[in-house]
């Protein structure tokens, strides 16, 4: 076939290959794709007779295409290129950008180049800025670089940034929390103006982020905390996202930010959680019960391989099977994956026997337990889980401490099936128990602080996108769908019977633990969080007893009304008028 006249099919793709045609070749999905929109336009044109518009070759045509081709398939046209009348194709310079761009996201760590590719995915309109010119750059040769290009360009600098952006503008900032956030709302407002919105996606103090808001309300600038949970690859592939501020705010971000979170059954994770400081205290929660499962799962791991003396391989095996089933969860997945993997560096054994343990946190974590104390909420598997990561963090303490303070004698190892099915339904009971501790500080929070969190619509936020994400959520948010008012997820009916299905395994499990030495706090403290649940009757008596007695705290009787004290030797006195001495008693 050396002829360019009428060759067939076969040749004009051979000499198409040879000439390096690449637009010529079309995937079976692409084409698919394609008569998916194709086909019912057609349609309508055959339906009602419509005269095609003729308009000339090259240009755009006209916005109506545009539109209904955004109504029937979602596609938005990508605005960052301009149709020559020659037929040629060119990507807009920055300047034609200037009042044009759908957000803007500022700050371009990995997250935040990973979430303005996530968004340029989606058909929106994206401009990135930096403090530094270098990453900017970078993040637009990433956006190029993706099959068709990303509608994504950078910024010069704060102003340059603001001014390509469409009124009301939308920013969202991903910094390191604290006084870098500050400074780059410095930065960014003072181009800005009333109605436009600054969202800031960092892991912040909610606080500061009510702090905030009430420092750009002057201004009339709209401020959301919105807490992004998934790491990088969520971030790029889809996150779950909380945030919380002006409803009218979420209402401009909603198109944008359900497109690109994580998408599940039921509809994708975001959600609108209340005003100002209830995303970032929900985020903050989910950290503090990531930490308690990431806890649950190193206790786990420390009785197979110490109590039943499994290897890796054994380990990981059992983890993929328990994430085929109820126990099925990121984190399970992520477990098993890394047991199996071998050393890249020796090329002896698996990289878990090199890794120091030492375990970091960045203040989540001490958050949660911070702010449930603050509301008077017990979550003992996420202080456990804080306290485990304190004590590691001393390797040389405990190294020397394990030469003077002497454990259980030798124990036998128990390796049977039995305690490995006993391992999982405690691990499966206590995690319920760490999600129960979690959402009990997220209502207290939000009844106390007048904010009106949807519980059950909270916990979908977690079930896509997020570390935490697990086939448990779907039954816990039944439960607080069927019972908004539920004072705590154990005492549904669903829960309470999957529990005390678990029981007599969990107990068996922290007995082990107990006798072999291995500290279990998360599993241990999610088991006396139980049980203090369930008490009708504590040993309270006693400590109010001797609060009165020591502090004339004074105590509530089982049989009269109101406050009491008594003179318990003849060296008390009285203490005056009760009421006024227990006035603002917790």
């Amino acid at each position: 076939g050396s002829s360019d006249s009428n060759p067939d099919a076969y040749t004009r793709l051979l000499l198409d290959v040879l000439r390096g045609r690449s637009a010529t070749f079309v995937r079976e999905d692409e084409l698919r794709r394609s008569w998916e929109i194709f086909t019912p336009l057609l349609h309508k044109i055959e339906r009602e007779n419509i005269r095609p518009v003729i308009y000339k070759r090259g240009t755009r045509g006209p916005p109506a295409a545009d539109d209904f081709i955004t109504e029937k398939t979602g596609y938005i046209r990508n605005k960052d290129y301009v149709f020559f009348s020659d037929g040629d194709v060119k990507r807009k310079s920055n300047n034609d950008a200037y009042g044009q761009v759908d957000i803007g996201v500022y700050g371009l760590s990995v997250m935040g180049q990973n979430f303005a590719l996530n968004i340029a995915s989606h058909g929106f309109d994206v401009c990135v800025g930096n403090r530094s010119p270098s990453k900017v750059d970078a993040t637009v040769k990433r956006a190029e670089s993706e099959v068709g290009g990303l509608p994504l360009i950078g910024s010069s600098g704060p102003e340059d940034f603001v001014k390509k952006l469409k009124r009301p503008r939308k920013i969202i900032i991903l910094v390191q929390a604290g006084k870098p956030v500050d400074e780059t709302i410095k930065a960014l407002s003072k181009y800005l103006e009333k109605g436009d919105i600054i969202v800031d996606g960092g892991n912040e103090w909610y606080p500061n982020t009510i702090r905030r808001s009430k420092e750009l309300e002057p201004k009339g600038i709209l401020f959301v905390g919105m807490g992004i949970s998934g790491g990088e690859e969520g971030a790029r592939m889809g996150p779950s996202l909380m945030p919380g501020g002006p409803k009218e705010a979420y209402n401009e971000l909603e198109k944008i930010l359900t497109s690109c979170a994580a998408q599940v059954r039921g509809g994708p994770c975001v959600g609108y959680v209340g005003p100002i400081g209830s995303g970032n205290f929900v985020k903050m929660v989910h950290n503090g019960i990531e930490y308690a499962d990431m806890q649950l799962i190193a206790e786990i791991y420390d009785i197979l391989k110490n109590v039943v003396t499994l290897g890796n391989d054994e380990m990981s095996d059992i983890f993929a099977e328990w994430n085929k089933g109820k126990l099925e969860s990121y984190l399970i997945e992520i477990t098993a994956s890394i047991l199996s993997k071998k050393d890249d560096i020796t090329g002896k054994g698996h990289v878990i026997d090199y890794i120091l343990d030492k375990a970091g946190s960045k203040g989540t974590g001490k958050w949660t337990v911070q702010e449930a104390a603050q509301v008077s909420v017990a979550a003992p598997a996420i202080s456990g889980a804080l306290d485990a990561r304190y004590i590691s963090s001393r390797k040389e303490e405990r190294v020397h401490a394990s030469t003077i303070l002497k454990g259980p004698e030798e124990v036998p190892a128990i390796h049977n099936e039995e305690l490995i099915e006993d391992i999982g339904r405690a691990l499966y009971a206590a995690k319920i128990c760490s999600y129960a501790q979690g959402l009990a500080v997220v209502k207290s929070a939000s009844d106390e602080k007048d904010w009106g969190i949807n519980i059950a619509s909270c916990v979908h936020l977690w079930k896509g996108g997020c570390i935490i994400r697990a086939s448990l959520l779907d039954r816990i948010q039944e439960a607080f769908t069927n019972n908004p008012d539920l004072p705590n997820l154990m005492v549904d009916p669903t829960i309470a019977t999957e529990l005390e299905a678990c029981i007599d395994s969990w107990r068996n499990v922290v007995i082990a633990c107990t006798n072999h030495g291995i500290p279990c706090p998360a599993l241990g403290g999610s088991l006396n969080y139980y049980d203090s649940y369930r008490t009708a009757s504590s040993p309270a008596n006693l400590t109010q007893a001797q609060r009165d007695f020591f502090g004339g705290h004074t105590y509530e009787r089982t049989d009269l009304e109101g406050p009491h004290h008594s003179t318990w030797t003849s060296a008390h006195k009285d203490i005056g008028n009760i009421k006024e001495r227990t006035k603002g008693n917790r």
